[in-house]
């Protein structure tokens, strides 16, 4: 459900111009040489790219796009016409997607056992520790792992070492919402957009406007 912001579309074609790739993709295209190979290598690669941020490229067009823009033939619209179709899409795209996530939040909120900060951070303890809380300059080490709306997770320290940071030097919602907790416990935390990436996201997996859900277990502070 994320888009490609107008740098990132712009960087994935010059890197394929960079590249020498071309526009061919699957189907019956016969890979004859080294140079269809790379071509072909390229092609799903960048594919792969827009599918993951969510881009609007419908094959076809986009392989024009290349087409056109490698045999140097003048573009269909205007650098400034191209810059604002692009951002009149992203931003309706993003009314979109902050809509989902307000009305995600909304509907989160009313759930047994889930508590709404004034910032707009909802939380659920899990299980509750015991001792002090940190605070916004401690240093603390947690295991954690984030998902997405969907239910997409896209980051994890769990199979892994547990990790430890400031808690200042991480997203809003998770330097108020680690200070509700004392060592041993376990929270679920609901993150607006506001407190988390905003408008930016942190591509590729999250986008702008995007809520987060994730589930923290404070291990220690100091």
């Amino acid at each position: 459900m994320k888009i490609l912001r107008l740098g990132a579309i712009i960087a994935l074609i010059t890197a394929c111009d960079k590249s020498g790739g071309g526009g061919g993709g699957g189907g019956n295209v016969t890979l004859a040489s080294v140079e269809d190979t790379v071509s072909y290598i390229i092609g799903f690669q960048i594919g792969g790219t827009l599918k993951q941020q969510g881009a609007p490229a419908k094959p076809e067009a986009f392989a024009q796009g290349v087409r056109d823009a490698m045999d140097k033939k003048a573009g269909r619209f205007t650098p400034d016409q191209a810059r604002k179709v692009v951002m009149a899409f992203q931003q309706k795209h993003m009314d979109s997607v902050s809509s989902e996530g307000e009305k995600y939040l909304a509907d989160n909120a009313k759930k047994e056992g889930v508590k709404t900060t004034a910032s707009g951070l909802q939380y659920k303890p899990i299980r509750e520790g015991k001792g002090e809380h940190p605070k916004a300059t401690n240093t603390v080490t947690v295991h954690y792992k984030g998902t997405l709306p969907n239910g997409t997770a896209f980051d994890s320290s769990y199979g892994g070492q547990p990790v430890s940071f400031p808690l200042n030097r991480v997203i809003p919602g998770w330097t108020e919402g680690v200070q509700l907790m004392s060592p041993g416990s376990k929270y679920q935390f609901w993150i607006p957009s506001k407190l988390a990436y905003g408008e930016q996201g942190s591509p590729p997996a999250i986008g702008p406007n995007q809520p987060l859900m994730f589930e923290i277990e404070l291990i220690s502070f100091k």
